[in-house]
């Protein structure tokens, strides 16, 4: 049977800073696009996918998400956000706030969590989101103002993992080692050729440094730069961004 897709604008914010803000629903699921005041269609531009963390939800994540897409349009870029399954208004998974909340326990334990608790919070959640960003991209590549090429930036890490090694529109990642990867994907890890820059707080205090390095270390990719800063999880420094422009810049502006 046959998936319906739709993409529908629910409202449109021109701003100061020339950035067209637009709420959106695609396929059922809210979301974010944000295209700077270059788009048209005689010039389509470049989409980055904004991926966030699963917990806060997408109307938390705004602020932050916000300052990435205005990066994103000063480079000439689009960029889209949308809500994770379980997340915001969405139907909530038991499953997944059941594992949530065995992590919480286990690291305010200072234990590390176990490998059955990691796969049952992450499985479920990129089995869902992946499917659900790259129906998502079918729409949104069908507005006469987005073009491509397509970039993935931030976490769930496992979700920029799989994302990477199944959808070929994907030609570069920025990631943010920022979150758990089960022992399972390490083989899709590897599957991931494309240019990659991974960020990774080197104390970030919920998260395995070394789970991290070794996703790092599996993937496949013939470039790939691992940019570790000393602080916590939200202490990324602000040239941690500026490097991360760098890369898509150089890897979504077309070639003259």
């Amino acid at each position: 049977m046959n998936t319906i897709t739709e993409l529908r604008f629910t409202s449109e914010r021109p701003r100061d800073d020339g950035i067209v803000e637009r709420d959106l629903v695609v396929n059922g699921i809210p979301g974010i696009l944000w295209t700077p005041g270059s788009a048209s269609a005689s010039a389509p531009v470049p989409l980055i996918l904004l991926g966030h963390p699963s917990g806060p939800g997408l109307a938390r994540m705004r602020p932050r998400l916000d300052g990435r897409a205005r990066a994103a349009a000063e480079l000439g870029f689009a960029s889209v956000a949308i809500e994770l399954p379980g997340n915001g208004d969405r139907p909530a998974l038991p499953d997944l706030e059941s594992a949530r909340a065995e992590l919480r326990q286990a690291l305010d334990a200072g234990e590390r969590p176990s490998e059955e608790v990691i796969d049952r919070l992450v499985l479920p959640l990129v089995d869902k989101a992946v499917p659900e960003w790259r129906a998502a991209l079918d729409e949104l590549l069908a507005l006469p103002e987005i073009g491509g090429p397509v970039a993935y930036s931030g976490g769930v890490l496992a979700i920029g993992i799989r994302l990477a090694a199944v959808d070929e529109r994907i030609v570069a990642a920025g990631l943010f080692a920022g979150s758990y990867v089960p022992l399972s994907m390490f083989d899709e890890a590897r599957r991931v050729t494309i240019p990659l820059h991974v960020l990774l707080q080197w104390d970030d205090e919920g998260n395995d440094r070394q789970r991290a390095l070794d996703v790092f270390d599996a993937f496949g990719s013939a470039e790939k730069t691992l940019q570790a800063n000393l602080g916590g999880h939200t202490g990324v420094p602000a040239h941690a961004g500026e490097d991360a422009g760098r890369f898509f810049a150089r890897h979504l502006t077309p070639r003259r």
